[in-house]
C-alpha cells in the first residue's frame, strides 16, 4: 500500500477524478440552463381548473373572483411543497387530516396571463382546494405586441367593416397574414424614408452649423440650405402620413375573446402577432412551433421591457464588440510580448513591467470600466469633438459612452493575457532556429515575420481565446462605457460610414442583467434568463471554437519546424 502510494498512481487518480468531477460539473450547468430556457418556447397546455371552495381563492390576485371561482384557466409554472406550518390558520383548519398529519402540502403556481385584466400573471394556489384539471380544446394562447399573452377562447371575429362572422380561425389566419404584410410596408417606409430623410436633415442641420462656426456661409448658401430642408421636411411629412394610414388599416380588425371570468374583449388585430391551441397540437405541431418560436428568440427585437420578444441586437452587439476587441488587442499585445522578449534587455525595468502586466491581469474589470470612461470617452472623446465634431456640440459624437469605447476598454482588459500567452509562446521556440536563420542572412525582423511569428501563432491564437472567453462574459466595465438596456438601431446600418462606433449597443450579458434583476414581471421573465444565459455559453463558445480550430490548423501546419 505505501509502494502504490509512493509510485504516485493515486495522485494520478485523484488528478483524473477531479477533472472528471469539474467537465461533468460544467456539463451539468449547461445543461441545466439549457433545459430551463429552451423548454420555455415549448407550447405548453392550457389547464382548466374547478375550484372547490370559493375562499381557496383569496390570494387570487383579480376583481373577479365571484365569476372565476368555480374556473380557473392557467398554465402549470410550477409544482412546490410547502411546510403546513408556513400557512395561515384559516388555510390550515380547511386541510385534510392526512395533509395535516404529513407536514406538507403542495402549492401550484399558475400563469394565467392577461396582465390588463389582473394585477399579475401568476396565481399561487393550494392543490387540494382544485378538483383535477383538463385540457379544454377551444383555449388559445394569443402572443400579442404589448400585454404579453392572453390567454381566452376566440368567439368572433369583427373585419373592417364591422361584420362579425364565426369562421374565427380562417379570418384570423387571413387577417393576420395581412398584417404581417402591413408591418413590412410600415417598416420599409420607415427605413427608406423617415429614417434616410431625418439623417439627411441633420446632415443639412450640421452642415449648416459648420459654416455658421467657420464664418463663410453667404446668403446664397443659406437659401439653398433652406430650400433643401423645406423639401426633405415635405418628404418626411409625406412618409409619416403614409405610416399613419398602414396604422389605422391595422386597428380596422378585431379578435373577440372570452377569459375565463367570461368576460368579453376585444383584441385589435394591430396587437396580435401569433396565436395558436397548444391542447389541440399533435407532437409534430408542438415541435415545429417550438422551432419557430427559437427562431423569433434569435431574430426579432426586444419588447416590454426586454421581457419579451428576441434577443438578435443584443447577439449583434456582444460578436461586434469581441471582433472589434480582437482585432485591437492581438496587434499590441503581439507586438509587447515581441518588445519584452526579442528586443528588450533582462534588466530591472523589463521585470518590473511583466509584473505589472500579470498584476494587470488581476484587477477587478470595474476599474477597467472607471479607467474607459475617464480616458477614452471623457478624454479622448470629448478632445475628437471639439477637434472634428464642433458643430454637433454640445451633443456629444464620441465623447459619450459607445461601441468604440467599449471595445477599447475591453482590449486594454484582456492585453495582459494576450501579452503573457504570445511572450510564453515565444519562449518556445528554439534559439536554434533564430540562428539558423540569421546565419542564412536574414535579418532579425525577417526571422520575426517568417519564422518566429508563424511557430508561435498557436500559442498567440490560445491568448485570443482566453481573452475571448474573459471579455465576452464581461458587464461590469460595459455598462459604464457603452451598453444600453435598448438601442434604438444597430451599430451597422446602410448610412455613411455604414459603421458607426460611435452608437450604443447591447449586450447579452446585460441583457441577463436587465431581464434579472430589473423587471417588474420577474416571474414571466425568468424563463427568459435561462434561455440568454445559454444562448451567451453557446455564443462564447462558438467563437472559442472558431479560434481553436484556427489554432489548431496552425499547428498543424508549422509542426514540421519544431512546434509541438
Amino acid at each position: 500500500m505505501f509502494k502504490w502510494i509512493k509510485s504516485g498512481s493515486p495522485w494520478i487518480w485523484l488528478t483524473g477524478g477531479a477533472v472528471s468531477i469539474s467537465m461533468l460539473s460544467v456539463l451539468g450547468l449547461i445543461l441545466f440552463i439549457g433545459w430551463k430556457g429552451l423548454t420555455y418556447f415549448w407550447p405548453a397546455p392550457l389547464y382548466q381548473w374547478q375550484v372547490n371552495e370559493t375562499e381557496s381563492l383569496a390570494n387570487v390576485p383579480f376583481q373577479h373572483q365571484e365569476m372565476a371561482k368555480n374556473r380557473l384557466i392557467g398554465q402549470l409554472y410550477e409544482r412546490k411543497y410547502i411546510p403546513v406550518e408556513q400557512l395561515s390558520n384559516v388555510q390550515d383548519k380547511k386541510l385534510p387530516q392526512e395533509i395535516i398529519d404529513k407536514g406538507l402540502v403542495r402549492r401550484l403556481s399558475i400563469k394565467i396571463a392577461n396582465r390588463e385584466l389582473y394585477p399579475a400573471d401568476f396565481v399561487s394556489i393550494l392543490e387540494v382546494n382544485l378538483k383535477e384539471p383538463t385540457t379544454p380544446k377551444e383555449w388559445a394562447v394569443i402572443e400579442r405586441s404589448r400585454g404579453g399573452y392572453f390567454f381566452g377562447k376566440p368567439v368572433g371575429f369583427r373585419s373592417a367593416d364591422g361584420v362579425l362572422t364565426d369562421d374565427i380561425e380562417k379570418e384570423l389566419v387571413k387577417g393576420l397574414t395581412h398584417a404581417d404584410t402591413l408591418r413590412d410596408e410600415i417598416q420599409k417606409i420607415v427605413n427608406q424614408t423617415v429614417r434616410t430623410t431625418s439623417w439627411s436633415l441633420e446632415q443639412l442641420r450640421l452642415e449648416k452649423r459648420k459654416k455658421e462656426l467657420n464664418d463663410n456661409l453667404s446668403e446664397q448658401e443659406r437659401q439653398e440650405l433652406e430650400s433643401k430642408r423645406l423639401a426633405l421636411g415635405r418628404e418626411l411629412a409625406s412618409g409619416e402620413y403614409q405610416l399613419d394610414s398602414l396604422r389605422q388599416q391595422l386597428n380596422l380588425d378585431a379578435l373577440i375573446v372570452e377569459d375565463m371570468t367570461g368576460k368579453v374583449v376585444e383584441i385589435p388585430l394591430s396587437e396580435i402577432l401569433d396565436f395558436w391551441f397548444p391542447n389541440q397540437m399533435t407532437y409534430p405541431e408542438k415541435v415545429l412551433h417550438w422551432c419557430e418560436q427559437v427562431w423569433k428568440f434569435l431574430s426579432e427585437n426586444p419588447r416590454e421591457s426586454n421581457s419579451e420578444g428576441g434577443v438578435f441586437p443584443a447577439i449583434f452587439g456582444t460578436v461586434l464588440l469581441v471582433l472589434i476587441m480582437s482585432i485591437v488587442v492581438m496587434p499590441l499585445g503581439v507586438i509587447a510580448a515581441i518588445y519584452l522578449h526579442e528586443y528588450a534587455k533582462n534588466n530591472a525595468l523589463t521585470r518590473l513591467i511583466r509584473i505589472a502586466v500579470i498584476n494587470l491581469a488581476g484587477v477587478p474589470s470595474i476599474v477597467y470600466g472607471v479607467f474607459g470612461l475617464g480616458f477614452f470617452v471623457y478624454t479622448i472623446g470629448g478632445s475628437i469633438d471639439s477637434l472634428f465634431y464642433a458643430e454637433r456640440l454640445p451633443a456629444p459624437t464620441f465623447g459619450t459612452p459607445g461601441l468604440l469605447w467599449s471595445a477599447l476598454t475591453l482590449a486594454v482588459l484582456t492585453l495582459p493575457v494576450v501579452i503573457v500567452t504570445a511572450e510564453e509562446g515565444l519562449t518556445r521556440i528554439p534559439s536554434s532556429v533564430r540562428h539558423g536563420s540569421l546565419a542564412l542572412g536574414a535579418t532579425q525582423s525577417e526571422t520575426l515575420w517568417r519564422i518566429v511569428l508563424p511557430m508561435a501563432s498557436p500559442a498567440i491564437i490560445t491568448g485570443l481565446i482566453l481573452a475571448v472567453a474573459r471579455a465576452a462574459g464581461e458587464v461590469a466595465p460595459l455598462m459604464l462605457v457603452g451598453v444600453v438596456k435598448l438601442a434604438s438601431s444597430l451599430p451597422v446600418d446602410t448610412q455613411f460610414p455604414y459603421v458607426h462606433l460611435d452608437r450604443k449597443f447591447m449586450h447579452l450579458g446585460f441583457h441577463i442583467y436587465d431581464v434579472g434583476f430589473q423587471t417588474s414581471n420577474i416571474e414571466a421573465a425568468r424563463p427568459l434568463v435561462y434561455a440568454t444565459s445559454f444562448l451567451l455559453v453557446t455564443v462564447i463558445v462558438g467563437l472559442n471554437l472558431t479560434a481553436i480550430n484556427i489554432r489548431n490548423n496552425l499547428r498543424e501546419k508549422y509542426r514540421t519546424l519544431g512546434q509541438d
